[in-house]
């Protein structure tokens, strides 16, 4: 099959890999029909944070159909439309215990350390895939980034069945930053914020339905206390630490975006006691795909317009490469026809 091959560290290829000629127990082969890029792709696989195993195909962000079953797999039929779950629990380490997979202590997935979905097929197990119905594959392979929003939100405590945000601010308008502000909505939050330096994004933002605001502006530094959510997802330290002073007294603030690992923030303990402020930290997903699947299914197509390049795999080798320049660019996904 072709594929996207990092032979190595920071050394992606387009590349003919073989499939294997028997399925192993508990599997299924996937026929790949959309896969999205996350800029964790890109860090991981360049080797500036977490660990991946090479050679490995990218991509943990991915939907399509199953083309073949093992033998001992009865739960899914040939021909089913799905959704992937990449992460790869042990099971038994303390974390998984606990319920917190995404914090297991030898996490594994795929399209870090195993074939994930940059190629036109994928071996999964067939306990991580979750039906779509028709469900089309563009908006399904956003369940997994959605997920981590959505895990975000419950380390929060932002859950069905309790009182959203009533003014809540996110920090970044990209992909991820906007599906989080999108998230809130969908819980019932009351006026969402974006706010970012760039004006192109924050007019993308402003034509979802979001407000917007100027990140670093005094308009905004102004605000004291007046969010009672506030969420990075830009992953720059100096956002996390002005951010503090913007959640209200009893509010809390989430770090969902990935900070280099040796940075640090400069947080006042006494404001943190006085004001009895929360924060919180998230990390990926944790079986939320079946939530993320039914909140795409109810989305009015703000998430789908997300999605801003839908390429074949030749043309997507080179967003592995470097950075898109073009602020109009949102999510890149591998798309086959």
């Amino acid at each position: 099959m072709k594929a996207i091959h990092f032979i190595g560290s920071g050394q992606p290829v387009l590349a003919e890999i073989p499939l294997r000629d028997e399925l192993p127990d508990g599997h299924a082969l996937i026929r790949v029909r959309a896969s999205g890029l996350c800029h964790t792709d890109i860090d991981v696989l360049h080797g500036r944070y977490g660990s991946s195993a090479f050679p490995v195909v990218p991509g943990h962000e991915y939907a399509g159909e199953i083309e073949a079953l093992a033998a001992d797999v009865e739960s899914f039929q040939v021909g089913e439309r799905i959704a992937v779950d990449p992460n790869l629990p042990c099971g038994t380490c303390a974390s998984c215990r606990r319920g917190l997979t995404n914090l297991c202590t030898e996490l594994k997935a795929y399209g870090v350390t195993h074939d994930g979905g940059f190629g036109e097929y994928s071996v999964v197990r067939a306990d991580h895939l979750h039906r779509i119905g028709d469900l089309a594959f563009d908006r399904a392979a956003l369940a997994e980034p959605l997920a981590c929003t959505l895990n975000g939100l419950r380390a929060a405590g932002v859950v069905q069945g309790t009182s959203p945000p009533s003014n809540a601010i996110v920090f970044g308008a990209g992909p991820i930053g906007l599906l989080m502000a999108l998230s809130l909505q969908a819980k019932g939050a009351g006026t969402v914020t974006i706010a970012d330096v760039n004006e192109n994004r924050l007019a993308f933002a402003s034509d979802l339905g979001l407000k917007t605001a100027v990140s670093g502006s005094h308009s905004l530094s102004s605000q004291r206390h007046a969010f009672d959510f506030v969420a990075d997802a830009t992953g720059v330290p100096a956002v996390v630490e002005k951010m503090i002073d913007l959640v209200e007294d009893g509010g809390t603030a989430l770090l969902f975006g990935v900070c280099p690992p040796a940075a640090t923030v400069a947080i006042h303990p006494f404001e943190v006691f006085r004001r009895q402020l929360k924060i919180v930290g998230s990390h990926s997903l944790n079986r939320n795909i079946p939530e993320a699947i039914e909140i795409l299914k109810a989305d009015d197509g703000r998430m789908a317009r997300l999605v801003s390049h839908r390429l074949p795999l030749e043309e997507i080798l080179p967003y592995f490469l470097a950075k898109p320049s073009d602020p109009a660019t949102m999510k890149v996904q591998f798309v086959s026809a």
